[in-house]
């Protein structure tokens, strides 16, 4: 392990987010927030000054090729020092006074979780809810694979960063060069933005209030410029425009690869696809059915709000288009079930991830045939590839850490004070990387009532989770640092 490899390559990570950081002076100049612009220009040249003290001291690792060790600490300590970073405009601009809040919403953008710790949003400075869900932006595909993509000088080394911070139990790659892998997708990624900003545009949203919900909505984060999320627009059409964007964030990005270069075929024989568009259509028609005999009397609108919502809830996104609270009590257990599942590998989108619940499924099923047939051979198929036993072990080791983490972390937030379903919410929607979830952290609450030891212990949640669980855990175990 060579920590000065890892110090050189996350040098080079805040550079690059420092050039995003520039467009936040754009706006800040052009809605006339010149305090603002000076923040953000003032924390870009101290960070521009000490990474490039950093890059002199490291310069003779200019060639590095991260073990995977190194790609572990680097991932991880690549989003608490860009978070960190992150952090200095809502502090300085006094937009978060607190520091430990300051850290906890920018943790939170750059985890794609959404989990808000402010009151009232639509009266802070325009270029500062821009660098917010910004944060979204850049945190949905991975700061990271934005690092492979841009920086060559990783080499081979890349693949081990990106797999230390990819989603889901394995990498796709689409191009033998991991480098090439990530500019595609990241391609990808672009062009859905400009599309759905457009579309929102022609909704009635203004350019940046339609950049930065694009911004939410690809990245499955959630930040939104309005108190009431995407319910202040009350608009049918936008909703829809979000909740398809919403169900396409959620998907691998690799199919959408795939699509774009005449190979839809093989999502036909993707079994994850077929089992996350079945949870979204079953939940919505069930969810649908239940508001229409109770609550909304015309079938469209059920329809609306509850394909929004499950959408939200299930790519973990986190946007709300109505107080599904007031909802009936099954509909409310449906949306609470869907926080358990998440997206498919590969996506923006956090939680236990579709893949993983299909392939603990197939080996129960596999489990019970072995009961009546224990001499039998039932190999474990999905997408019509056998997969290997030590997938399925990584999983089931995922699942057991997600749960132990899910309680441990509800655990914590009891002993604060809090109500059981609250804390558990609490727990599901910051480790799922979700956001707004039931009780005190229900979609017209957020986190500020939370005491600043509670919003740090989150703040590592919202991390662990993004990251799934391993990179970041495996840090605290002796084995890893010993050579």
């Amino acid at each position: 392990m060579n920590p000065k490899i890892v110090l050189r390559i996350i040098s080079y990570l805040l550079l690059i987010v420092c050039v995003f950081m520039l467009t936040a002076v754009v706006v800040a100049i052009f809605f006339n927030e010149l305090e603002e612009a000076k923040i953000f220009a003032a924390v870009v040249g101290v960070t521009v000054f000490i990474v490039g003290s950093f890059l002199f001291w490291t310069r003779s690792s200019s060639q590095p090729h991260p073990s995977f060790k190194d790609g572990f600490l680097f991932v991880t300590g690549s989003w608490v020092i860009v978070a960190l970073f992150g952090a200095l405009p809502f502090y300085f601009s006094g937009a978060i006074p607190s520091f430990c809040d300051a850290y906890f919403e920018t943790i939170s953008g750059f985890t794609t979780t959404g989990a808000s710790i402010l009151t009232e949003i639509q009266s802070l400075p325009r270029s500062i809810l821009y660098w917010r869900s910004l944060t979204h932006w850049l945190g949905g595909m991975g700061i990271v694979v934005l690092t492979v993509a841009i920086l060559p000088l990783l080499g081979v080394g890349g693949l081990q960063l990106v797999k230390a911070e990819a989603p889901g139990p394995t990498v796709d790659k689409i191009t033998p060069r991991i480098a090439e892998t990530a500019k595609y997708l990241w391609y990808i990624y672009l062009g859905m933005t400009v599309v759905e900003t457009l579309l929102l545009m022609c909704g009635g949203m203004d350019f940046l209030d339609s950049l930065i919900h694009t911004f939410g909505t690809l990245a499955t984060g959630g930040f939104s410029t309005k108190n009431g999320s995407i319910e202040h627009f009350n608009s049918a059409y936008i909703d829809w425009v979000i909740t398809f964007f919403m169900v396409a964030a959620g998907m691998n990005f690799v199919l959408h690869f795939r699509l774009l270069t005449g190979q839809g075929r093989s999502l036909l024989k993707n079994s994850e696809l077929k089992a996350y568009l079945l949870i979204f259509v079953t939940a919505t028609l069930m969810i649908a059915w239940i508001l229409n005999l109770q609550v909304y009397p015309a079938f469209k609108d059920a329809l609306r709000y509850s394909a929004f919502q499950v959408a939200s809830i299930l790519t973990t996104t986190g946007f709300v288009s109505d107080n599904y609270e007031a909802w009936p009590h099954v509909a409310q257990a449906i949306l609470f079930l869907l926080m358990f599942v998440g997206g498919c590998s590969g996506s923006t989108g956090g939680g236990i991830k579709v893949i993983r619940l299909v392939t603990l499924f197939k080996q129960a099923i596999n489990e019970m045939k072995y009961l009546i047939h224990p001499k039998a051979i039932f190999p474990l198929r999905l997408s019509g590839r056998v997969v290997s036993k030590n997938i399925v072990y990584a999983i089931s080791g995922f699942f057991f850490l997600y749960i132990t983490i899910l309680l441990l972390v509800t655990l914590a937030v009891c002993l604060s004070g809090v109500d059981l379903l609250s804390a558990l919410a609490t727990a599901l929607a910051t480790v799922g990387n979700i956001g707004p979830g039931f009780g005190l952290v229900g979609p017209t609450k957020n986190y500020a009532h939370f005491a600043d030891p509670i919003k740090w212990l989150l703040s590592f949640a919202m991390l662990a989770g993004r990251l799934e669980l391993y990179t970041v855990l495996v840090l605290f175990t002796p084995i890893f640092w010993k050579r």
